[in-house]
């Protein structure tokens, strides 16, 4: 259940309040038995969220194929400013670059043109979406595409594969966030960044639904989990989103 933004986070101009949460989380293992028991669940939670936390911040609910359409309008120039966001990531044409929860592709078929002596890899867990990004690469004619179909928690990406991933507002929708970004490290070769691009929760303009926002203090707690990873920096010149990077360490 990957998908990068908010398919209904923008329908309402406005955020809506968290719903209270008086009862006290049940803590519970996740689905590999960890003994370290990572996640919460709670039956009082944001309507918008599944219920299920994770350091604190509950896990938001994801799009469907059904919302496809939407993650291509033409207002998201304005609002996200995607082009800025690619020249702020510098990638190199020889380089293997990954959209992560790559939805309908929009930032796939973007980067692919930035590599043509690399490829980009579109990785989704909906068939569905994979088939729009193929029908979207035989259109236009790009070849150095390639498509991934991962599962809830197995990126299926090869080890020391990528020298960048991109969770474009995917992160916050992740059912086991812990475990896919530990995954998502080991698929970096050493040096290899990975870029969460998040709404930012610190700022009450964002017209984003919360629980669809996350503040930076909150991404790097939960990143600081992974120990394959170090903070590089949070590049702040979009509209509306945090871009923080971090890379993976050298072996």
């Amino acid at each position: 259940m990957l998908r990068f933004t908010v398919w209904f986070a923008l329908v309402f101009w406005a955020s809506v309040e968290r719903v209270s949460l008086a009862q006290e989380p049940v803590r519970q293992e996740n689905q590999k038995g960890d003994a370290k028991n990572r996640y919460e669940f709670n039956p009082r939670h944001d309507p918008n969220g599944l219920g299920k936390f994770y350091l604190g911040r509950e896990i938001a609910h994801v799009m469907t194929h059904e919302g496809a359409g939407w993650l291509d309008r033409t207002e998201r120039e304005k609002e996200e400013n995607p082009k800025r966001l690619l020249e702020l990531l510098k990638i190199r044409p020889d380089q293997v670059v990954v959209d992560f929860g790559a939805g309908s592709g929009y930032y796939t078929l973007r980067m692919a043109a930035l590599v043509p002596k690399g490829k980009a890899v579109a990785v989704d867990i909906q068939p569905e979406m994979l088939a729009i990004i193929e029908r979207k690469k035989m259109a236009e004619g790009l070849a150095n595409i390639e498509l991934v179909r991962n599962t809830e928690d197995d990126p299926k990406l090869p080890a020391d594969s990528a020298d960048l991933i991109l969770l474009v507002d995917v992160y916050h929708e992740l059912s086991l966030p812990f475990e896919v970004t530990r995954s998502l490290a080991k698929a970096l070769k050493p040096g290899g960044r990975l870029v969460l691009v998040e709404f930012r929760l610190e700022d009450p303009e964002v017209p984003i639904k919360l629980v669809h926002k996350m503040s930076e203090k909150q991404v790097l707690r939960e990143l600081k989990e992974i120990p394959e990873l170090e903070y590089v920096e949070t590049l702040k010149e979009l509209p509306w989103q945090h871009v923080i990077i971090h890379r993976r360490k050298a072996k």
